[in-house]
């Protein structure tokens, strides 16, 4: 391989494991609790006119827990240029995709890129791919907002699923090379797609069932209480769907293989009752002074309504697009990994 392969293991286990813990616990309380807090406090005592300092904020603390990746060591050109290609190709599909076709590529670039580079490299990717398309596409108060669920999605995406590390990836590399030069490689590659459709399809079954049920719940919830709402498709699909997505998470004990059906309805899942049901609280504040528009809950009962559809819509073709190139693109950017010594 051209580049060289640079696989020093004791450095890697080093680095790359004995911090694990201290970065997603660093991260975890940053995304969860400082980055909500700062933009509820900077929309709360500025209004909506100061929102490029809770914008700034965000990719400020985003950096942080990034680059304690390399609080042991230095690190090399390779790597920071890696994150800023996804960045900014996710920037630059995103935008083209916008102004041509309407497809949401951007959520399914970030969600590549925290599967492929780890949680706190996808919320990275996630926040300043965000930042940066609104350059062109309009900044607002909405920015903020857009920035922590892009990470959001990027973040947990490299929480849940199991990346191939370096040193297995490099002898898979050489084990299909060799099968190939023996003429096994066709069939052990078919054998190898079944297997890991059917692995991924029962690694899924918990968190699918999950919501399944929790929507079930929430149906039943409708008909015995259904108070003045007119019809089910609206804040429950979010709040139930939230709470069995937790649940899902916290029964599945183990990380999510990567395949094509894994990353297609994780994708869905993440972007429909996350992203969506916080993008419409986010439509509730921003929109504060407008006619009609003030923070109680009939009026963000009103926005998950209204959501729905654009939500469906939205976690659908990132869900396809996901599908489609999810897989490859993961394997081309674990190959970089691989050719050029990239640790995470």
């Amino acid at each position: 391989m051209g580049g060289g392969i640079s696989l020093d293991r004791k450095n890697y286990d080093k680095v790359g494991l004995a911090a694990h813990k201290k970065r997603t616990l660093v991260s975890g309380i940053m995304i969860f609790t400082l980055i909500p807090l700062t933009i509820f406090l900077t929309t709360l005592i500025n209004g909506n006119s100061k929102y490029m300092i809770a914008s700034t904020l965000v990719l400020i603390y985003t950096t942080v827990p990034f680059f304690m990746i390399y609080e042991k060591r230095k690190p090399k050109a390779r790597e920071i240029v890696l994150i800023a290609m996804m960045s900014a190709i996710t920037t630059m599909t995103h935008m083209f995709f916008h102004i041509t076709i309407p497809l949401q590529i951007g959520t399914t670039m970030v969600v590549i890129s925290g599967v492929a580079m780890g949680p706190e490299a996808g919320f990275l990717v996630g926040a300043l791919s965000r930042f940066v398309c609104n350059f062109y596409m309009g900044q607002g108060p909405w920015t903020a907002w857009q920035m922590f669920c892009w990470g959001l999605l990027g973040f947990l995406a490299g929480l849940f699923f199991n990346r191939v590390s370096i040193e297995n990836r490099f002898e898979k590399t050489v084990a299909e090379a060799a099968d190939f030069e023996h003429g096994k490689g066709v069939k052990s590659q078919n054998r190898k797609v079944v297997r890991n459709s059917l692995m991924g399809f029962r690694a899924v079954m918990t968190p699918i069932l999950s919501v399944i049920f929790g929507l079930i719940i929430a149906y039943l919830e409708y008909l015995w209480f259904p108070q003045e709402d007119y019809t089910f498709l609206g804040w429950r699909l979010y709040v139930f769907g939230a709470g069995s997505l937790l649940v899902g998470a916290i029964l599945q004990r183990q990380k999510l293989p990567v395949g094509n059906i894994t990353l297609t309805i994780f994708t869905f899942l993440t972007t429909f009752i996350l992203y969506g049901g916080i993008m419409n609280i986010s439509a509730m504040v921003t929109a504060m002074g407008l006619p009609g528009m003030e923070l109680s809950w009939k009026t963000l009962k009103m926005l998950y309504i209204s959501g729905v559809s654009y939500d469906f819509a939205h976690a659908t073709i990132a869900a396809i697009c996901m599908f489609i190139i999810g897989k490859p693109m993961i394997n081309k950017i674990e190959r970089i990994k691989v050719k050029y010594g990239i640790y995470r």
